[in-house]
C-alpha cells in the first residue's frame, strides 16, 4: 500500500522543524511542526513539539506582541467554527492563536474540545492537561478532561480530576457522583479476575460489590476530621482561604503522595496569596521541573522501546534538552539569591557541562569547589570543562588535585574516571610511565574500564 502522502509531507517537515530547533530557530521550528501538525492532526508527539518549541520561544506568562488585537479574527473564527461544529477548522484557528500565546488556557482548551470531536483523544487529552496546568481551577475544563479520561477507560485517572472540582466546590453533586461512579467502575475494570493459588479465577458478583462498598466506605470515611490528612487541609482552606501556609502544606502532602499536578495547583495558589514570595516561587519551580523530567523520562522510555523511530529519539533528546534549559534558568536565579550555597553552584554547573556550556560551567566548579563534601567531584568536573576547551595543562592541575580526595570505595566512578583522565593526559604529554601508573589505578578497580587495559598494553610495548 502506498504510504499516505499527508503524512510523508508531515514527516518531512517534523524532521526540518527538528533541524531548526537544534539551531535554536524558533520560528522557522514552529512554522515546519505547525506544518506537521495541519498535515497529521492525530500525532500527539507533533503537537506536543509544536507546543514545547512555542513555549521555549515565549516563556511562561509572556506571548507575541499586540497579541491581544491579534487575536481578535482568531478568537471570530473559533466561535463560528464551533457554531457551525467545523472541528478541524476550530483545531487550526486554536493553533493559529496558540502560536502568539502557547500558555494560554482557553486557546489550549479549544484545541483540545476540536480534536475531541475529530476522534483524536490522546491530543484532546493533552490539550486539556495544559489548560489546566494554566488555569488549574477551571471546573469547566476539569471535568471535560475527567469525561474525556472515562472514555479512554482511564478511571483512576479520570477520579483525579473529578476530584479537583469536589475540592473546588463541595456542593458539586455531578462531582461526587462522579467520583463513586469512576470508583466502581476502576474496580470492575480491574477486578473481574482474582488471584487463587496463582492462577486467574472470575470474580463473582458479589465480591465486585464488595470491593465497590470497601472503597466507598473507606472514602467515606476518610472525610471524618482526623480520617485523612488530605480532607482536614482541605476543610483548613474552606475555613480560611486566604491562609496562605495551608495551600502550601496541601502542596507538601501531594508532593509526597506523588499528585505533582495536584501540589502545583496549590503551591500557585499560595505564591498568589503571598504576593510573589521566592521561596514559594522556588518551590513552584521544583515541581514545574519535577513535571518536565517526568515528561522526560516518559519519551525515553517511548524512545528505548523503539530505537529505529528516529522521531521518537529526536522527541525524547529535545525534551531533556528544554529540561535543562528550564533547571538552568531557575537555578540561575536561585545562584543569584543564594549566592554563598556552593552546593547550588555545582548543581548549576552540572546542567551547563550538560548542554556544553563549558565556559559558563568553569565558574560554577571553581567557587563550588571549596566545599570539602563535593571537592573531588566539582575539581573531576572543572578538569573535563578543561580538556573540552582544550586547556590540558589545566585538567591536568585538577585532576591532580582531585586525586586525594576520592578513593576506590567511597567514590569509585570518580576515582576512575580522574584516574583515566589523567592517564590520557600524561599520554599526550609524552610521559608513558605516569600514564602507565594511572591506568594500573584503574585496572585495579576495573578491569575492563573503557579502553583502559587496551592503552596499558600499547605503552607497554612502547
Amino acid at each position: 500500500m502506498a504510504e499516505d502522502p499527508k503524512k510523508k509531507i508531515a514527516q518531512d517537515c517534523f524532521k526540518k522543524g527538528t533541524e531548526a530547533m537544534v539551531k535554536q530557530n524558533w520560528d522557522y521550528a514552529i512554522e515546519m511542526f505547525g506544518q506537521s501538525v495541519k498535515f497529521a492532526p492525530d500525532n500527539l508527539m507533533f503537537r506536543q513539539t509544536l507546543r514545547g518549541v512555542e513555549r521555549r520561544k515565549f516563556p511562561k506568562g509572556t506571548g507575541a506582541k499586540m497579541a491581544g488585537m491579534r487575536l481578535m479574527g482568531v478568537k471570530a473564527s473559533i466561535k463560528k467554527a464551533r457554531m457551525t461544529k467545523n472541528w478541524a477548522t476550530l483545531d487550526q484557528s486554536a493553533e493559529e492563536g496558540l502560536t502568539l500565546l502557547p500558555w494560554d488556557a482557553e486557546l489550549n482548551a479549544d484545541m483540545a474540545e476540536a480534536t475531541s470531536n475529530q476522534g483524536f483523544n490522546d491530543v484532546a487529552v493533552q490539550g486539556y492537561k495544559w489548560a489546566v496546568e494554566t488555569d488549574p481551577n477551571n471546573k469547566v475544563t476539569l471535568k471535560a478532561l475527567g469525561a474525556l479520561l472515562e472514555q479512554k477507560g482511564e478511571f483512576l485517572e479520570a477520579i483525579k480530576y473529578w476530584e479537583r472540582v469536589f475540592k473546588l466546590d463541595p456542593l458539586d453533586m455531578e462531582a461526587r457522583s462522579k467520583i463513586t461512579q469512576l470508583n466502581a467502575s476502576s474496580v470492575i475494570d480491574k477486578g473481574e479476575f482474582e488471584e487463587e493459588g496463582g492462577d486467574k479465577k472470575e470474580r463473582s458478583i458479589e465480591a465486585i460489590r464488595k470491593a465497590i462498598g470497601k472503597q466507598a466506605s473507606a472514602s467515606a470515611a476518610a472525610d471524618g476530621p482526623g480520617q485523612s490528612e488530605e480532607a482536614d487541609l482541605q476543610r483548613a482552606i474552606r475555613k480560611d482561604p486566604d491562609n496562605k501556609h495551608v495551600y502550601l502544606k496541601l502542596a507538601d502532602f501531594y508532593r509526597r503522595a506523588g499528585k505533582i499536578e495536584d501540589a502545583a495547583a496549590m503551591l500557585k495558589k499560595a505564591l498568589e496569596l503571598s504576593g510573589g514570595d521566592p521561596n514559594i516561587r522556588e518551590q513552584l519551580e521544583d515541581v514545574e521541573i519535577d513535571l518536565m523530567r517526568k515528561s522526560v523520562d516518559i519519551a525515553k522510555s517511548n524512545a528505548a522501546k523503539m530505537p529505529d523511530d528516529k522521531e521518537a529519539v529526536a522527541m525524547a533528546k529535545a525534551q531533556e534538552t528544554e529540561l535543562l534549559k528550564r533547571e538552568i534558568e531557575s537555578y540561575r536565579t536561585r545562584v543569584e539569591r543564594h549566592p554563598h550555597d556552593l552546593k547550588l553552584k555545582f548543581t548549576l554547573g552540572e546542567r551547563f557541562y550538560k548542554l556544553k556550556m563549558y565556559s559558563q560551567a568553569i565558574p560554577m566548579f571553581q567557587a563550588s569547589v571549596q566545599d570539602t563534601r563535593i571537592e573531588g567531584a566539582a575539581l573531576l568536573l572543572l578538569a573535563k570543562c578543561f580538556i573540552n576547551e582544550k586547556k590540558g595543562i589545566l585538567a591536568r592541575k585538577q585532576l591532580e588535585k582531585a586525586v586525594p580526595k576520592l578513593n576506590s570505595q567511597e567514590h569509585r566512578e570518580l576515582f576512575l574516571e580522574c584516574h583515566y583522565y589523567l592517564g590520557r593526559l600524561c599520554e599526550e604529554a609524552k610521559e608513558p610511565d605516569k600514564a602507565e601508573e594511572h591506568y594500573g589505578e584503574v585496572l585495579a578497580v576495573d578491569y575492563e574500564y573503557k579502553d583502559a587495559l587496551k592503552r596499558m598494553e600499547s605503552l607497554a610495548q612502547g
